[in-house]
């Protein structure tokens, strides 16, 4: 029986190297997914086979950020074209100015030079490529149209990074607002108020009760704030230990999405990432299903991960991918409606490109209006908060005034 020589993609996006008999391709892809792995390459048995994945690496690879890999994928793109790949991964490697890519590439450098296949040589250096870009990278190389992966590859990774930068930007402002207010409340209340409470106390008059409420809290804070603030510490590392549980995980992820705001980011996050992989994926050629099973592993929250891997069943019985992600129930209408669209022309992955592009225009779009709004609510929640402490020490003053007056 014939033998083939395999690369695959286990539950925990490691990859392994072995052989499989098997009467064709096909069939050896059929007992790889058995076992649950997931085939990136899958050729006729040779006298050589790609070395295990090095479980050495740390340090410097810890570093190897996804800017990083973003960069690296657009440089290689660039002179894939026009040099050849070896020379091209020489030249990115000579001229990188981390140390963490600088080592990267030299790894995969010299696997490449000892004949290895591109996306060999990267799953070796650890944990710096992730296992949905070997996938794309063992796909490429399977149907000869490498450049033009890496060119697609690239512009992932660079929308991505718009988006998170796009995100960090939006989240700067209001967090140092808030930060800034916070810290100018707890400077009346635990520096100003009991100084204003000793000259309240000398004038031996009853108090209004709104000052009253201000100084009381402010003598919680002064008593109570560092054990208050140590039992917050201990609190955020229990919950930090209990959503490594996977019953309280999906629970709490689940909580997450039924937030009205967050739960909608979350949601059409996922939804565009989706898309915009499998329109790469089918479009270089790579089975929607192993497309699938592996952004599966990408997924953060833990009930959009049950959801995909729901589709992945559905799919396997038989059905489609818009049928599949009605069942999810967790994706958007319009999404729904450009993969069914798709599958009915035969041109499902210019379609899902088109969809990941209107869900993350709508997702900026949400994002800066949230953050617009949410910018003069801080300012007015911390206006009203300065203000009543400072009507809390102004009554006291007017009344005894007052008083004298009278």
């Amino acid at each position: 029986m014939p033998a083939f020589d395999y690369a695959a993609l286990d539950e925990r996006g490691q990859t392994r190297h072995g052989r499989i008999d098997a009467a064709d391709p096909g069939a050896a892809r059929s007992q790889l997914e058995r076992r649950r792995l997931v085939p990136v390459r899958l050729d006729p048995a040779s006298a050589r086979t790609a070395p295990p994945a090095r479980k050495d690496i740390g340090g410097a690879f810890d570093r190897f950020t996804a800017k990083d890999v973003a960069l690296v994928t657009r440089q290689l793109a660039t002179l894939v074209t026009a040099a050849p790949l070896e020379e091209a991964l020489r030249t990115i490697a000579a001229q990188a100015e981390k140390r963490a890519v600088r080592r990267v590439l030299g790894g995969v450098h010299a696997q490449v030079l000892e004949g290895f296949r591109l996306s060999d040589a990267m799953a070796r250096q650890g944990n710096a490529f992730p296992p949905l870009y070997r996938a794309m990278v063992a796909a490429g190389e399977g149907s000869g149209a490498l450049p033009d992966i890496l060119e697609r590859l690239a512009d992932l990774l660079e929308r991505q990074q718009q988006v998170r930068g796009k995100l960090v930007a939006a989240l700067v402002y209001p967090a140092a607002l808030a930060l800034t207010a916070l810290a100018v409340v707890i400077a009346l209340m635990a520096f100003v108020v009991p100084k204003v409470v000793d000259q309240f106390d000398s004038m031996g008059r009853e108090l209004p009760t709104l000052t009253k409420i201000v100084i009381g809290l402010s003598d919680l804070m002064t008593r109570w704030g560092l054990p208050v603030l140590v039992l917050l510490a201990v609190g955020a590392v229990a919950f930090a230990r209990l959503l490594r549980r996977p019953e309280f995980r999906l629970r709490f992820d689940a909580l997450v999405l039924r937030t009205p705001l967050v739960g909608r980011l979350v949601r059409d996050m996922h939804a565009a990432q989706l898309a915009r992989t499998l329109s790469i994926m089918l479009a270089s050629g790579l089975p929607m299903m192993e497309g699938l099973v592996i952004t599966a592993r990408t997924v953060h929250n833990r009930v959009l991960r049950a959801a995909t891997d729901t589709m992945v069943a559905s799919i396997r019985e038989g059905g489609s991918l818009s049928s599949a992600m009605r069942r999810a129930a967790v994706f958007p209408p319009t999404l729904l409606y450009m993969a069914g669209s798709g599958e009915n022309s035969g041109r499902l992955a210019p379609m899902l490109e088109r969809a990941a592009d209107y869900l993350e225009r709508e997702f900026n779009t949400f994002t800066t209006a949230t953050m617009s709004l949410l910018e003069p609510v801080i300012i007015v929640a911390m206006g009203g908060v300065v203000a009543v402490i400072v009507l809390s020490i102004l009554l006291p003053i007017l009344q005894f005034n007052s008083l004298v007056l009278g």
